[in-house]
């Protein structure tokens, strides 16, 4: 299983050289990303290491669920007052609404928030610190560490799961 690590640097020559180490120690580029305050990022940091990602996926399945169930309470009920005249395949009809409309309008709240990444370590970006993910198997782990921390890395108690795989 992958794991995501994540390293403060000094500037972004430090990130280079972490790159560096990183490539020697055959990880692969779309393993790698940068974290980095905005003017750095757009001045500095190449397009293929940047982590632009949000909270939009994440806040999308929520709202599917959410939504997704809340229609079907609504369509079940429909079917229980036979006044209303709803059938079951009426019921499901508005499940299927109701996920919709809480997926899109939770996907487009989270669109606007920046990833846990970011919030967590909003203070070190602002101060402008480079943040160096890198996803690895976690027996990869020491070796990667190994090769970090003496170019100035400084390892974040940070790790979770890689969506990678």
């Amino acid at each position: 299983m992958k794991t995501r690590h994540i390293y403060l640097m000094r500037n972004v020559t430090t990130a280079e050289q972490a790159i560096a180490a990183l490539r020697a120690q055959e990880v692969p580029d779309d393993r790698i990303a940068l974290v980095a305050r905005a003017d750095i990022e757009m001045a500095r940091i190449p397009d293929d290491y940047r982590n632009a990602s949000t909270d939009f996926k994440p806040a999308a399945l929520r709202g599917a669920l959410g939504g997704g169930t809340a229609g079907m309470l609504a369509g079940l009920i429909g079917v229980a007052v036979p006044a209303i005249g709803i059938t079951i395949a009426g019921a499901a009809a508005i499940a299927a609404i109701g996920a919709a409309a809480g997926a899109w309008s939770s996907a487009l709240a989270g669109s606007a928030l920046s990833d846990p990444i970011r919030r967590q370590f909003e203070q070190e970006i602002a101060e402008g610190r480079i943040l160096l993910l890198v996803d690895c198997e976690d027996e990869a782990f020491g070796a990667i560490d190994d090769a970090l921390v003496p170019l100035g890395a400084q390892r974040m108690d940070f790790t979770e799961p890689s969506a990678l795989g």
